[in-house]
């Protein structure tokens, strides 16, 4: 009878897992499937005779840059697809083909991180009694040990992770196995089996995985209730198969194999789990052991190892004696035994083979390991098994009946067993460079035959080892049996040279790279964190890592040792270039390497990986253990050299052209650097190239599905990489050959090199196109998918419908079709929303900005736009609905206002003048205007002051015909006077103020240039200076350089809004212009703009203000200069009448520099006060040029002041020269403020005193000398001193006698300035100091009796004053 029992319980029983209940995760996901529908790719790398041949084959063709880059990334993915199959280079016979890197960074392998054993199992391993192991679960990214009864497992990459315990039995575990369980038997969630043997019984567990919030994976454990007793059966061995979920078993005690069978239910003679042996025979099924004692037998041979290959649905076994035994897995429960395998018939097979002798293929060696190789990876290799001196032993498994070596999944079982290929261990010592040369070089007849080392003991003893696809082995090697440390070897595929052989005449070499790292510990366990390895799913084409580099992780593993766990990650080769130019010194490094890459790998695939490094393709593991991109600067610098510079050049095939109706440019091989960019896109976009766009399913509540065949997510990372590329090509057009313009052509020499030139440019440039319609399409596929796609789909036509189900990316990108399908589908987005009554605009301004070439939304918009106009005309303009109407459909037409014609834009500007939405036709027109010129090129032409034969000429025409349609708009509104009604302005009147309002709000400068040309052409000056906008200024601005009016509507609009420094600035400018004016035209500019720079103005700092303010000061004291000099010249007797005109043309105009004012009119005429003024404008401070000048200009107007005296004899009108003189002092004083250096008074009082004692003695009045500077400001307190060192000095002519001149000028000095002291309010002389001194000195005069007379009186009564005052 049965039982209805659950599939597995719904809560973990009670008391399991006492020690850690808690739950842990972990970072790696379920394994998935290999894509098996994905296009097969590689490239051969054979640039040669492939391409040429496709040359000449192909027809000349009329393509679109688009589809010529299909076709290329087609030749490329097909390329890609024929990569060598496993069976092609391990063939028949032996090999010891190795690149031992010397150097981490170049080594196939990095270490990524050690993650420690936590101390929780090391005090539970310090309390075992029995036994103890420990293997990995890596793909789960979790570790598990057992001590004695006891099971913990526990995420390894957690930093103290708690531990997951199974303690429910209390019997030694010997093996602990993960496998896949039976579907159905089990509810979806156990995702795995945990199969636990134990000394007596053998337990299933079940397994399940959930996401963590931190991106690894929370295990948990259930228990099945399932067991089976294996007493007698000491388990060393298990295996599941993942396809069938069959657990198979084996002991240390002989070599039979066990099934354990497991069900949901018991059954009648059938419980839920059994046992069966398919081995044994009669009475050994019930008892494996015999009782000790009785009929004991010797040690019997047992299994050490099991694996399963579901591909073609076999077991192998390995026993402790290296037989390999080969079953058959038939019927659910059945197992046949097919081969039977000893040591000796694999020797016996390896001596047939030549080079095969060697001393490390002897009976006195074993077989350490067993890896199956499986249907996907090779059609006739079965098996790989690994000796303990490290010799790799590659075998085949024939069937008689049906080739089943040749047949994936045979329907049949094996009955034979090959050798076919021998891999020996690396040399004892890395070779020297020159004898891998000797090595390596083809032979004198025949086929290439590398020489092979056959002896090496590099791997002895080979203790553990394991392969996994594409071939990456692990092999441990313990150097000293004493301290129980393993080496580890690490060896791979060389990809690029299998893909690429030496000798394109025989079948590729089976190369490997390779590198020894060391554990410090004792391996136990490796397995593969990545999901196993499959670039496709056929033999041809499957190990191609180099197709897979951008599109799938790389493979990472784990190895567990005694003291933790190592996690290895399989550098890919452009990991392997980064790493290279990385260590590069200089430009002769990078070309030693980048030479050694191209001969290894090729021109095309070095160019690929350059350009890949360059976009920032390339990953290394960083200082704290995380898998990083490479952006150092000097990495991607050497990349991008690597690829311009070593890119190579394209070929003309003449041979080829056989008739003048094939052109010469379709006989040209592209050069190998637009292959590896071809190479290199059609590797980011192999895995949807092919793809479909949409899949179709059902769902029980909702119907429909429409799902994206390929995840949003892997869409995003392709677009940003090919964001990059382009981003990258933009940067370096202008070096790379074929990129860089027409300019490119001049530096041809000859024909034939222009058409290698366009050819490249051409192939190039397909490429370019490719790339942003790739990106485009899938930004078009992003926007698709944000909206309700089921609905978009059933809203199209059925056929329509069918075939946007079969549309491929490829076809979206390339082909009319595809973009035929798009607009389709973008019409039925459109149609949606509006239904909807959704926001139209977001979804058409979505497919603008993220794919506004690839699809016409905008074409739906118009029509939309153009149906709500025709509707708003219906309704009329004057209803709300009208109004409403018109107001969206402005909106709609400004959305596409890029994609109007002009037809379109007339016509709609039209209508809405002919209904009096003024505002709407003159906002449409400049929107329209700013569509056509993006760049604004027209306002940088007009700027430019409109230069001939400017391409930008062209964008201002374009935006002067809608500017037209405005101008238009503007004369219907003049032409419509506005009506009054009840008092206030009609509904025409406010439309009117409308359009004005857009008109003056419009940031368009160029349309406002053109509006202005408008009113200046139609004579409405005055509007100018009425309107508003802010563009008037810059607009009279670039007329004013050449039209003085425009200048002066230019300051008068600043002075009337108030900006009074502008508007000084401006007429500064005109003062100094080179317009026809006067100099009292200037002159009185330069006063205009002095008021206006003297008067604040918003927005202008005071310093600012102020140096505008000195500098029309400066400028305006030399044009008064000037204006001076032109008065005197044009009454100047010594100047003659013919030389007047050229005087007046050249000063009565624009303002001279001072040095042509002073060399050539003030210096040379002799006017001298000018010649002071123009030092101080100049701020020329030479103290002997000063003084010189006032001598020459003292003595100048003396002889002027006699001269005038004599030409009036009679005396009338006349003056004295001294008052000339004092009158000359008197202006300039004042003129030049008094300036200490121009108007210096310590040589002006010696100079005048000197000039009245000699010239002018007993003929002025007493004093005058000093009344003159006195009166023009000149203090006593000055003057004084002066006057004091001059007594002092006694200097000519004041000596002996004449003293007494000073003498009196110091009494008359001292008279006026106690007169002056005593009035005020200060103290007297300037302080008691001065009084003193001023005192003493009068009191030296007194005693030395140099004044007499009245003056004798004055200076005892001045001293006697100041006395009393200081008393």
């Amino acid at each position: 009878m049965s039982f209805a029992i659950p599939q597995t319980p719904q809560r973990q029983p009670p008391g399991a897992y006492q020690i850690t209940p808690a739950q842990r995760q972990s970072v790696s996901g379920q394994p998935s499937q290999a894509n098996s529908g994905a296009p097969p790719t590689f490239s051969t790398q054979q640039n040669g005779s492939q391409g040429q041949a496709l040359a000449a084959q192909r027809p000349p063709e009329d393509l679109k840059p688009v589809e010529r880059a299909s076709r290329t990334i087609n030749d490329a993915l097909l390329r890609e697809a024929q990569y060598p199959e496993l069976d092609s280079y391990i063939t028949q016979g032996v090999s010891s083909d190795y690149d031992i890197s010397s150097h981490l960074t170049t080594a196939p392998f990095q270490r990524v991180r050690m993650y420690d054993i936590p101390e929780k199992i090391f005090d539970q391993y310090n309390r075992a009694q029995i036994s103890t192991s420990m293997g990995l679960f890596a793909e789960l990214n979790h570790a598990w040990v057992s001590i004695d009864n006891a099971l913990y497992l526990w995420d390894y990459t957690q930093p103290n992770p708690p531990l997951i315990g199974f303690e429910e039995q209390q019997k030694q575990i010997t093996a602990v196995e993960l496998v896949y369980p039976r579907a159905g038997v089990f509810v979806p969630t156990i995702s795995r089996l945990l199969v636990i043997a134990t000394s007596t019984e053998m337990l299933l567990v079940g397994l399940s995985t959930q996401p963590a919030p931190s991106g690894s994976q929370s295990v948990a454990l259930y228990s099945t209730g399932m067991s089976v007793s294996i007493k007698g059966i000491e388990v060393s061995a298990i295996a599941g198969s993942a396809s069938t979920g069959r657990i198979f078993f084996a002991g240390k005690d002989n070599d039979d194999v066990y099934e354990l069978t497991y069900q949901q239910e018991e059954r009648w003679f059938q419980n839920r789990c059994a046992k069966i042996n398919h081995t044994g025979q009669g009475m050994s099924v019930f008892a494996p052991v015999p009782l000790l004692g009785f009929g004991s037998r010797t040690q019997h041979d047992h299994v050490v190892n099991m694996v399963i290959d579901d591909t073609r649905s076999l077991l192998y076994t390995l026993s402790s004696r290296s037989t390999i035994l080969v079953f058959y897995l038939s019927a659910p429960n059945t197992l046949t035994l097919a081969i039977h395998r000893t040591l000796p018939d694999t020797l016996r097979d390896i001596s047939h083979m030549p080079n095969a002798m060697s001393e490390l293929l002897s009976m006195n060696m074993s077989i350490v390991g067993i890896d199956p190789i499986s249907s996907h990876e090779a059609g006739r290799m079965h098996l790989m098994a690994t000796t303990s001196t490290g010799c790799r032993i590659f075998m085949s498994a024939t069937s008689a009946s049906s080739f089943y070596s040749s047949i994936s999944g045979g329907s049949s079982a094996p009955n034979s067993m090959q050798v076919q290929h021998v891999k020996f261990p690396p040399p004892d010592s890395i070779p020297t460079p020159r004898l891998q040369q000797l090595q390596q070089q083809p032979s004198t007849y025949g086929q290439s035959q590398p020489s092979v080392t056959n002896n090496s003991k590099a791997l002895i003893p080979t203790r553990k080892a394991q392969r996994f696809a594409p071939g990456y082995f692990f092999c441990f090697v313990p150097r000293d049996s004493r301290t129980q440390v393993d080496t580890l070897f690490l060896s791979a595929p060389d990809t690029g040279r299998i893909a690429r052989p030496q000798d394109q005449s025989r079948p590729s070499a089976f190369p490997e790279s390779c590198v020894w790292l060391g554990l410090g510990a004792r391996a136990e366990a490796v397995g593969s964190i990545t999901p196993p390895f499959a670039a496709v799913g056929t033999p041809q084409g499957f190990a191609n890592e180099l197709a897979v580099q951008y599109d799938k992780p790389s493979a990472e593993l784990a190895v567990m040792t005694n003291t933790g766990i190592f996690t290895y990650r399989r550098r890919r080769l452009v990991d392997l270039f980064a790493s290279t130019v990385r260590l590069v010194g200089g430009d002769e490094g990078l070309e030693a390497e980048m030479k050694t890459f191209i001969r290894r790998y090729g021109r095309s695939e070095t160019a690929s990986t350059a350009l890949a490094v360059a976009c920032g393709q390339g990953l290394d593991v960083t200082s704290d253990a995380r898998v990083a991109k490479m952006t150092d600067p000097e990495v991607l610098e050497n990349a991008r050299k690597a690829f311009i510079e070593y890119g190579g050049k394209p070929q003309l095939y003449e041979n080829n052209v056989v008739d003048q109706s094939v052109p010469a440019i379709d006989m040209v091989h592209p050069s190998p650097r637009h292959e590896g960019l071809s190479l290199y896109v059609a590797r980011l976009v192999r895995s949807i190239w092919r793809a479909p766009m949409i899949t179709e399913g059902t769902s029980p509540t909702t119907g429909l599905v429409v799902l994206s065949a390929v995840p949003m997510s892997k869409l995003q990372n392709i677009s940003q990489d090919l964001l990059k590329l382009k981003e990258f090509l933009n940067s370096n057009r202008s070096v790379i050959d074929g990129l860089s313009g027409p300019e490119a052509l001049g530096r041809t020499s000859s024909k034939q090199e222009e058409i290698l030139l366009q050819a490249e440019h051409r192939a190039l440039h397909s490429q370019v196109v490719l790339i942003d319609s790739i990106i485009e399409g899938i930004a078009f596929v992003q926007v698709l998918f944000d909206e309700r796609i089921e609905e978009i789909v059933l809203s199209l036509q059925p056929d329509v419908r069918q075939a946007v189900r079969e549309l491929s990316y490829q076809a979206l990108f390339s082909t009319p079709r595809g973009r035929d399908l798009a607009k389709e589908l973008v019409k039925a987005i459109v149609n949606r929303n509006i239904a909807n009554g959704s926001n139209v605009e977001t979804v058409a301004e979505a497919l603008r900005r993220r794919c506004g070439s690839f699809c016409s939304a905008d074409d739906v918009v118009i029509f939309k736009a153009q149906e709500q106009l025709k509707r708003a005309a219906e309704a009329g303009s004057d209803s709300e609905i009208g109004r409403n109407l018109l107001n969206e459909s402005l909106r709609l037409f400004t959305e596409v206002a890029g994609s109007l014609t002009m037809e379109q834009l007339q016509w709609a500007v039209s209508s809405f003048t002919n209904l009096q939405f003024y505002a709407g036709a003159i906002q449409l027109a400049l929107t329209v205007a700013h569509e056509v010129d993006r760049g604004n090129k027209a306002l940088s032409w007009i700027e430019a002051e409109r230069p001939r034969d400017d391409p930008r000429a062209s964008a201002f025409e374009a935006r002067k015909r809608c500017y037209n349609l405005i101008h238009n708009v503007i004369t219907t509104i003049e032409n419509s006077p506005p009506n009054m009604a009840d008092g206030q302005y009609s509904t025409a009147r406010r439309r009117q103020t409308e359009a004005y309002e857009v008109i003056d709000t419009s940031d368009d400068e160029a349309f406002h240039t053109d509006l202005y040309d408008w009113y200046m052409e139609n004579n409405n000056r005055d509007r100018l200076l009425d309107t508003h906008s802010p563009y008037i200024v810059s607009y009279l601005q670039r007329r004013s350089a050449k039209d003085r009016d425009s200048a002066d509507l230019l300051w008068r609009y600043h002075s009337r809004i108030g900006h009074n420094h502008e508007a000084a600035d401006v007429q500064l400018g005109l003062a100094r212009s080179e317009f026809a004016l006067g100099l009292d035209e200037r002159i009185e500019y330069l006063g205009r703009a002095k008021a206006n720079a003297s008067m604040p103005s918003p927005g202008v700092a005071r310093q600012i203000r102020y140096k505008l303010l000195r500098e029309v000061s400066d400028l305006l004291d030399i044009a008064n200069i000037q204006s001076d000099l032109l008065q005197r010249l044009s009454s100047d007797v010594r100047v003659g009448a013919e030389r007047q005109p050229a005087i007046q043309k050249e000063l009565n105009g624009s303002l001279l520099p001072m040095s042509t004012l002073y060399n050539q009119y003030a210096d040379q005429a002799g006017y001298y006060d000018l010649c002071i003024l123009i030092y101080q404008a100049a701020d020329h401070r030479n103290p002997a040029d000063i003084k010189s000048t006032w001598y020459n200009l003292l003595d100048r107007t003396h002889v002027e002041a006699e001269q005038n005296a004599a030409q009036n004899a009679d005396g009338s009108n006349t003056a004295e020269p001294y008052q000339a003189v004092v009158e000359k002092i008197r202006s300039l004083g004042t003129r030049l403020n008094l300036s200490e250096t121009m108007f210096p008074i310590h040589d002006l009082v010696p100079m005048l005193e000197e000039y009245a004692f000699r010239c002018q003695r007993d003929v002025g009045p007493e004093g005058w000398v000093v009344d003159a500077l006195v009166e023009i400001g000149v203090s006593c307190e000055s003057l004084f001193p002066i006057l004091e060192g001059m007594f002092y000095n006694d200097a000519a002519p004041f000596q002996g006698r004449n003293r007494s001149v000073i003498a009196r000028e110091i009494v008359y000095v001292v008279r006026l300035w106690l007169q002056a002291t005593s009035r005020g309010k200060g103290e007297v002389l300037g302080g008691e100091g001065n009084a003193t001194a001023v005192s003493q000195f009068l009191l030296m005069l007194q005693q030395s009796g140099g004044l007499d007379g009245r003056w004798a009186e004055e200076c005892v009564s001045l001293r006697l004053r100041i006395e009393h005052l200081l008393s």
